[in-house]
C-alpha cells in the first residue's frame, strides 16, 4: 500500500491566504474611513460657512457703541476675523484635530473646556436611547416574527405604530407628566454624574432615553420582524428543523443574525436623529449638554463656542455610522461565507 504524503502549503502561499482574506476587511475600513472623511469634511466647511455668514461681530458687542472703527478693526485682528474665509476654516480643522476649538468670545474660556463639561451628558441620553432602541427593538420584532399573525403580532405592530407616530420632545413632557405626579419613581429634571453616583446617573438617563428611543425602537421593530420572518421561511431553517435543532437554537443562532443586518441598517439611519434628539430632549429635562451649551450660545451670538458643538455632534454621527455600517458589512460577509 502506498502513502500519500501532503506537503504543507509554502508559507509564501499561507501569506497569499492570509492577505486574501484579509483584504475585504482593509478594503472596508479604507472605503469607510474615506466616506467619513469626505462626509465630515463637507459638513464642517458648512457648519464653519454659516457662522461666518451669521454676521455676528464680537468686536462691536465686546466694544459697545462708543468704539471707534479702528478699535474695532484691531479687536476683529485679535480675534483673526480680518483673515480670508478658508485660511480661518483650516486653522480652525487643524486646531480641531488637536482639540483646541479657540476661545468663547465673550467669556474666553477655551471651547473645548466647555465642551468637554456638555459633552458626556448628551453622549449619556443619545447612548442610553441607542442602547433602549436596540433592547425594544429586537425583542419587539422577535415576539412579533414568532407569534406571526397572533395577538402578540398584532399588539407589537401596534404599539410600534404609534411609538413611531409620537415626537420625542411630546414624549418627554408626557413622561415628565406620569413620573412627576403618578408614579414619581424617576428624576425629572437635573443631571447626576457617573463618578458621584451610579444610580443617580442611570435613573436621571431613564426617561430622556426612553423618549429619545420610541421612534428608533419601533422602526427597528417592524424591520425585524419582516426580515425575520422572510428568513424564517428559506431552506436551510427546514433543513434546520429536519435534523431536529430547537427553536430557540434556529432562531438565536441561525436565523437572526441574517435578519439582523436590515434592523441594524436602520439604526445606522436613525442615529443622527438620535444624537440630535439628544441635544432636544436634554433642554426639556434641564440637563447641561450640548444643547443648552448650543443654545445659550446661539442667543449670544458666541459663534466659536455654537460651530464646537456642531463639530462634536457631526464628528458622533460620522463614527457611530461608519461603526455600525462596518458591523453590518462583517454581518453579512460572515453569512455569506458560511452559506
Amino acid at each position: 500500500m502506498t502513502t500519500v504524503t501532503v506537503a504543507p502549503p509554502a508559507p509564501e502561499e499561507e501569506e497569499t491566504r492570509v492577505a486574501r482574506r484579509a483584504w475585504p476587511v482593509v478594503r472596508l475600513v479604507l472605503t469607510s474611513l474615506g466616506t467619513a472623511v469626505t462626509v465630515f469634511v463637507l459638513a464642517t466647511f458648512a457648519t464653519f460657512a454659516l457662522g461666518a455668514a451669521s454676521g455676528s461681530n464680537p468686536a462691536a458687542v465686546a466694544l459697545g457703541e462708543v468704539a471707534t472703527q479702528e478699535d474695532v478693526d484691531r479687536l476683529n485682528a485679535v480675534f483673526g476675523l480680518d483673515r480670508p474665509f478658508l485660511l480661518r476654516y483650516l486653522d480652525w480643522i487643524a486646531g480641531a484635530l488637536t482639540g483646541d476649538l479657540g476661545n468663547s468670545w465673550f467669556t474666553t474660556i477655551p471651547v473645548s473646556q466647555s465642551i468637554a463639561q456638555a459633552f458626556p451628558v448628551s453622549l449619556s441620553i443619545a447612548g442610553g436611547a441607542i442602547l433602549l432602541a436596540l433592547v425594544f427593538g429586537f425583542a419587539g420584532g422577535v415576539l412579533a416574527a414568532v407569534n406571526r399573525g397572533s395577538i402578540i403580532d398584532r399588539a407589537v405592530t401596534l404599539l410600534s405604530t404609534v411609538s413611531a407616530t409620537v415626537p420625542a420632545f411630546v414624549a418627554a413632557i408626557a413622561l415628565i407628566l406620569l413620573f412627576a405626579y403618578a408614579i414619581p419613581i424617576f428624576p425629572v429634571a437635573g443631571y447626576v454624574p457617573p463618578q458621584q453616583s451610579i444610580i443617580g446617573w442611570l435613573s436621571c438617563l431613564v426617561l430622556p432615553s426612553l423618549a429619545l428611543s420610541l421612534d428608533a425602537s419601533a422602526d427597528i421593530a417592524r424591520q425585524l420582524r419582516t426580515s425575520l420572518v422572510g428568513t424564517l421561511r428559506e431552506n436551510f431553517i427546514t433543513g434546520a428543523r429536519v435534523h431536529g435543532l430547537g427553536p430557540s437554537r434556529i432562531i438565536w443562532r441561525h436565523a437572526l443574525p441574517i435578519a439582523a443586518a436590515p434592523a441594524l441598517a436602520v439604526l445606522a439611519v436613525q442615529t443622527p436623529r438620535l444624537i440630535g434628539g439628544a441635544v432636544i430632549t436634554e433642554m426639556i429635562f434641564g440637563m447641561p449638554g450640548l444643547g443648552q451649551l448650543a443654545n445659550r450660545s446661539a442667543l449670544q451670538g458666541d459663534i466659536p463656542v455654537v460651530q464646537g458643538v456642531l463639530l462634536v455632534t457631526i464628528a458622533m454621527v460620522v463614527i457611530i455610522g461608519v461603526s455600525i455600517n462596518i458591523v453590518i458589512s462583517r454581518t453579512s460577509g460572515t453569512v455569506r461565507s458560511a452559506a
